[in-house]
């Protein structure tokens, strides 16, 4: 550890704590992370970008760092905050600790933090902005609240060209908007040949690519700051093909289906709320990064049919369209913690397709 740092929030309060990681200053927008572990999972998801991370689990650092584990090459998180920060490995598979992996990745991290009385105040207080600095005093603070927050922020994590993942089996185009790897991986287990495009590709574009098949991403950021063209594609792609969101990818169905979506007072982050499916009352724990969600008052019942809904907060977790292949989550479905409870909405997604194809034929 490298000394006394500061972890400033943007109603005037401070906790102290001890450096690690990289020593450099960061601003971003704070969020909670309740993960019992993935914290290198959340560290590379592009959800998180411009955000610091405060995890909740006691003891962080302890599995080290597996690159299998990444789902981003590039890093997204601002920093991040812990209570016990753990630069021992008992994992066989650890092949840097997190210490030296935030080094690396210019990242800093402040520890020996009561990491749960942070989530309490934030709940209370609905923090916004965070800094990680050196010292709290009168200047720190002027500069954490003259800091603006990028809104550009699919354009800071998402392909600027497409690139194929090969396969096999059905030809699946991804719209990147954030894309986790956990989404390529399991689109592969699946055989499929995956097209990964730029977020604001044309539909006449993706059309020539002949997909079975359309996901829209995951990503960080609010729905309302997205390029119009992304609506304008979903319009186009869900009379003509079968269509996947996952998290910003179901908030953007969503509006283009008629629906609303407003900020939370406190985000989602983690996997510790359940969330019932409505069709079989099976309640499942998925992971979530989500600090948005459909109101549930705006949702069209002619449209829209709601699939999942949140037993903590009530929040719309999944729909589908009455008239077209098109269905979302706004959780992760891909496999955390081992847990496969959700994988079979990309099951769906594969039966959605050949159906189609089916119809089409007859």
């Amino acid at each position: 550890m490298l000394g006394k740092r500061y972890l400033i929030l943007d109603d005037g309060s401070s906790f102290a704590g001890e450096a690690f990681g990289d020593l450099s200053n960061a601003t971003g927008e704070l969020v909670v992370n309740t993960n019992l572990n993935n914290y290198q999972e959340a560290l590379t998801d592009p959800s998180y970008h411009n955000q610091i991370i405060t995890f909740v689990q006691p003891s962080i650092g302890n599995i080290g760092i597996n690159p299998k584990s990444y789902e981003s090459i590039m890093t997204s998180a601002k920093g991040i905050v812990v209570n016990e920060a753990e630069n021992i490995s008992f994992s066989h598979l650890k092949n840097m600790s997190l210490d030296s992996f935030l080094k690396e990745r210019h990242i800093p991290g402040i520890c020996n933090i009561d990491t749960r009385q942070i989530q309490k105040h934030i709940r209370k207080h609905q923090i916004k902005k965070a800094s990680i600095v050196n010292s709290n005093d009168e200047h720190a603070f002027d500069q954490l609240q003259a800091a603006v927050l990028s809104n550009q922020q699919i354009q800071s994590v998402a392909t600027p060209k497409p690139y194929l993942v090969p396969g096999t089996g059905i030809t699946v185009v991804v719209v990147d908007l954030g894309l986790r790897e956990s989404i390529i991986r399991q689109l592969s287990k699946l055989n499929c040949n995956i097209i990964v495009v730029p977020w604001n590709i044309n539909f006449a574009d993706i059309k020539n690519l002949d997909p079975g098949g359309i996901v829209i991403s995951s990503g960080p950021g609010s729905p309302d700051e997205i390029d119009p063209i992304v609506i304008k594609n979903i319009l186009a792609i869900q009379k003509e093909l079968p269509l996947l969101g996952i998290g910003l990818g179901h908030e953007l169905i969503s509006i283009a289906n008629g629906a609303k979506v407003s900020r939370m007072n406190f985000g989602t982050h983690g996997s510790s709320h359940p969330v019932r499916k409505i069709i079989t009352n099976e309640i499942v724990y998925p992971n979530q990064a989500t600090d948005y969600a459909v109101n549930p008052e705006t949702i069209d019942s002619s449209k829209l049919i709601i699939t999942y809904v949140d037993l903590i907060n009530g929040t719309i977790q999944g729909i589908r369209s009455r008239d077209y292949p098109t269905f979302s989550v706004q959780f992760f479905p891909e496999r955390i913690n081992d847990l496969d409870d959700t994988l079979d909405i990309f099951d769906e997604f594969i039966e959605s397709i050949e159906a189609h194809r089916r119809s089409i034929n007859e």
